[in-house]
């Protein structure tokens, strides 16, 4: 089958840094099914691990993070998808990727592919739904019925953040607060259902201040967590919760012990990197939603 791997961390410059390759054709076996894959979408992981992640010996690494295609063959402990099903998913940091004709990946953190949506309005979706949903109800638990409480969406305006938004608004009763900069980005959050948006390059305290916003109970960074830091530290209800998914190079803790404050982080790959217990989670979340894109209650970005 054809393929887009690496063998060597190269400047993207470099022809080699991806190279059209043929791979031999992958089986499934176990819980793993075989995708045709239609589409894929590119992710910052895609080119964080061709820069900076080593192959071993001489093998070809295939990137690749975000995916929607065909079931064409199931291993004998499948039991959630037969062959001709049509599936979405975000894959696995520790196999193989989507640059490829065909993949294995594992029944557990495949999803069925939203009826209405094609396949290359699917593949754009898996990544940024899974981290959403995974953050506001598996790393922070926010409480779907609970009232009186607001979030802070630092970078609200990005891939991530246009899923959570519409999470928080649609299942939750979170008064929605979010970042961006430009007035195209600002009104689109409040079509996605934003309560209110601040511009993230002024201090975050003084945005606050001005639009006499209430302190969050929650507070989630998209990105420039580092340079958002003292901010949330000063706006951040005391005994709230802090979470992000980006990669500061450091990260000094120690100014939220005041307030008590949680810190939590986000990585969708978890689950399948260590086969936690709970990686069929991620089915479900994708089941779920594809059900609320189906309603038309949350729109694709």
């Amino acid at each position: 089958m054809k393929a887009i791997g690496y063998k060597e961390n190269l400047p993207i410059e470099d022809v080699k840094s991806l190279q059209d390759i043929e791979l031999e054709m992958p089986k499934a076996t176990g819980k793993d099914i075989l995708v045709e894959i239609k589409a894929i979408s590119v992710n910052p992981a895609d080119y964080k691990v061709r820069a900076g992640l080593p192959v071993e010996g001489d093998q070809w690494k295939v990137i690749g993070w975000d995916a929607a295609g065909i079931v064409k063959e199931v291993g004998d402990e499948v039991s959630h998808f037969k062959v001709g099903d049509e599936v979405w998913y975000a894959g696995d940091f520790t196999r193989q990727g989507s640059y490829a004709q065909f993949q294995i990946v594992d029944e557990r953190i495949v999803g069925k592919k939203p009826s209405n949506l094609s396949f290359a309005e699917a593949a754009v979706l898996p990544l940024t739904t899974l981290t959403a949903w995974e953050m506001l109800f598996d790393r922070l638990n926010v409480e779907k019925e609970d009232t009186g409480k607001s979030i802070l969406v630092i970078g609200a305006a990005g891939g991530v953040g246009s899923i959570l938004v519409q999470l928080a608004k649609k299942l939750t009763k979170l008064n929605i607060i979010g970042t961006a900069s430009r007035d195209e980005t600002t009104e689109w959050l409040k079509e996605l259902g934003a309560d209110s948006v601040i511009n993230h390059r002024n201090k975050l305290s003084e945005e606050f201040r001005n639009n006499k916003l209430p302190a969050p109970d929650y507070v989630v960074s998209l990105n420039a967590t580092e340079h958002h830091i003292d901010e949330i530290v000063k706006l951040i209800k005391p005994q709230g919760k802090f979470g992000f998914i980006d990669d500061p190079k450091s990260l000094n803790v120690m100014p939220f012990k005041g307030k008590a404050v949680s810190i939590h982080i986000e990585l969708m790959f978890t689950r399948s990197m260590f086969q936690t217990e709970d990686m069929i989670a991620q089915h479900n979340i994708l089941n779920k939603a594809a059900e609320l894109i189906e309603k038309g209650t949350i729109k694709p970005h």
